[in-house]
């Protein structure tokens, strides 16, 4: 069975400078490209990416507990009453 070749939108040969002239496909966990007007070919190997582990953040990192110290009571001021 062939494999279905599509054309890469937009994208520049780089030998022939040729734009929308680019088509790429998978095969045998290699990646093809090739260009229709030009003698241009070029085959990658596909690889698993990497797993990374997660970028710590204020959101996923494990919360401090809040310190138990001195507690101050919160006192509201009237803004419309002047001492």
């Amino acid at each position: 069975m062939s494999a279905i070749k599509r054309f890469i939108a937009g994208a520049v040969c780089p030998r022939c400078g040729e734009m929308d002239r680019l088509r790429t496909w998978e095969q045998n966990d290699m990646r093809y490209r090739d260009c229709v007007s030009c003698d241009f070919f070029e085959q990658i190997a596909i690889e698993e990416p990497p797993t990374l582990a997660e970028i710590s953040t204020r959101v996923n990192a494990p919360r401090e507990a809040p310190a138990v110290g001195e507690i101050q009571p919160v006192r509201i001021i009237d803004p419309g009453k002047r001492h």
